[in-house]
């Protein structure tokens, strides 16, 4: 890992953070295990629920002082491999708590025991479930932001395209992190080379191939397995991106920013520099972890108070 690309407010927690060989069954187990476990921190001023939707466990995030009839659907990462909803306790806690708004986090089944569709059928189901109990929350369902990161935020976007496919009521915004939303870096053997810091080219393959067998970087991908994948990307709605541009998933992140913009979604794409991957979660007490979620989380509060 070349230390000296990183921020230096980050490099400190860079050395700390090493993820294990993900490819390994073992260490997939282990970290499952250990999420579904985690300890989470108690913000006040929230109230957090677990409950099971759409047949998957989720998270719901009520702060005391509702400001907005918005709520925002928010997708764990994991590399389509591990992860849970107990990882992003803090990001849903705060973010209910400070824009005054519902968060539902939700589940969804891991590669390689639950291939594609698996994971994005879960999120779609996701939708529609906090659709069809948008009254018990009490929020708005014409007013739901999709967001996500790392591989939620793949998950996001390309369930953000079905949704927009299938037509009736649509996210009024996508709210995204480092999403992983293109197979084909993992089949470019080119990167390996790179010891990207926190994800690498070789665990992105390992989740890839995981997630599509080996037709991962192939010509033949089924729609919304890989939200870049997409030829049409116009009248989705405005969408933030946020990526360090020392990371595996800079070059795809820019792309689908230029092709946004391109196709006529405003589309905000905040780049950090020296920002390692998902930095925002494991180094989130620096200063541009700080700085990168208060951008991020105004531009959410601009959205979800932007009349319909």
């Amino acid at each position: 890992m070349d230390i000296d690309r990183v921020d230096p407010a980050l490099r400190a927690s860079t050395r700390r953070t090493r993820l294990p060989d993900v490819s390994r069954r073992w260490v997939r187990s282990l970290l499952r295990g250990g999420a579904r476990v985690l300890p989470v921190p108690r913000i006040v001023g929230v109230e957090v629920a677990s409950i099971r939707a759409a047949g998957q466990r989720a998270r719901v995030y009520r702060p005391h002082v509702r400001s907005k009839d918005a709520a925002l659907m928010w997708v764990h990462g994991g590399g389509l491999i591990i992860g849970d909803t107990r990882q992003d306790e803090r990001l849903c806690a705060e973010t209910a708590r400070d824009l005054g708004i519902v968060v539902v986090s939700v589940n969804y089944r891991l590669a390689p025991e639950h291939p594609f569709p698996a994971a994005h059928d879960d999120v779609h189901a996701g939708w529609r479930w906090i659709q069809a109990h948008a009254g018990a929350l009490v929020v708005d369902p014409g007013r739901i932001v999709v967001g996500g990161e790392s591989a939620g935020g793949g998950l996001a976007a390309a369930v953000v395209q079905r949704i927009r496919d299938e037509g009736g009521v649509q996210p009024i915004g996508q709210w995204l992190f480092a999403p992983m939303i293109d197979d084909r870096t993992a089949a470019d053997a080119t990167l390996d080379e790179i010891d990207h810091p926190i994800w690498n080219n070789r665990f992105n393959r390992a989740g890839w191939t995981a997630y599509l067998g080996d037709g991962a970087g192939g010509a033949d991908v089924p729609p919304y397995a890989a939200a870049a994948r997409t030829e049409d990307v116009s009248a989705l709605p405005p969408t933030y991106l946020a990526v360090g541009d020392i990371e595996l998933f800079f070059p795809e992140v820019q792309d689908y920013a230029r092709r946004l913009t391109a196709a006529g979604v405003p589309t905000t794409l905040d780049v950090v520099p020296g920002g390692p991957h998902g930095f925002e979660s494991w180094a989130r007490d620096t200063e541009p972890a700080r700085a990168l979620l208060s951008r991020a989380r105004a531009w959410l509060q601009e959205v979800i108070s932007t009349p319909a």
